[in-house]
C-alpha cells in the first residue's frame, strides 16, 4: 500500500512525530479506514528514506492510544473507532476475578 506520508528534516518536530501526526489525520478523514492494513516498517521506511525505528516509534505510539492494533505477523491494522482500547489488567480486577 502507497501512503501519501512525508518526512521534512527540517522541521523541529521529530521525523517519528510527523508519521505519527500524518497517519492519525487519515485515520481520523477517512482515508485509511478501518480493518485497513498499514505498510511493513520496512516498506515505509525504505520510501521515506529512515530507519525503521522511526516508523515503529509511530506505529508503537498510534498502538498505545488504540488507534492501530497489531495482526501478529500479517502486520498492524486500523481500528474501528468503535472498538475501545483494551482495559490494562490490575492487580485489583483480577483479585475480583479470583472470587
Amino acid at each position: 500500500m502507497k501512503l501519501n506520508v512525508r518526512v521534512n528534516r527540517k522541521r523541529p518536530e521529530s521525523m517519528t512525530k510527523q508519521i505519527r501526526d500524518q497517519l492519525d489525520q487519515m485515520i481520523n478523514a477517512g482515508t485509511l479506514a478501518a480493518g485497513t492494513f498499514l505498510p511493513s516498517e520496512r516498506e515505509l521506511a525504505n520510501s521515506l528514506k529512515v530507519a525503521r525505528n522511526v516508523v515503529r516509534g509511530a506505529y508503537e505510539q498510534l498502538m498505545s492510544v488504540g488507534r492501530v492494533q497489531s495482526e501478529g505477523r500479517r502486520g498492524r491494522t486500523v481500528r474501528s473507532a468503535s472498538k475501545k482500547k483494551p482495559a490494562s489488567k490490575t492487580k485489583s480486577s483480577a483479585k475480583a476475578r479470583k472470587k
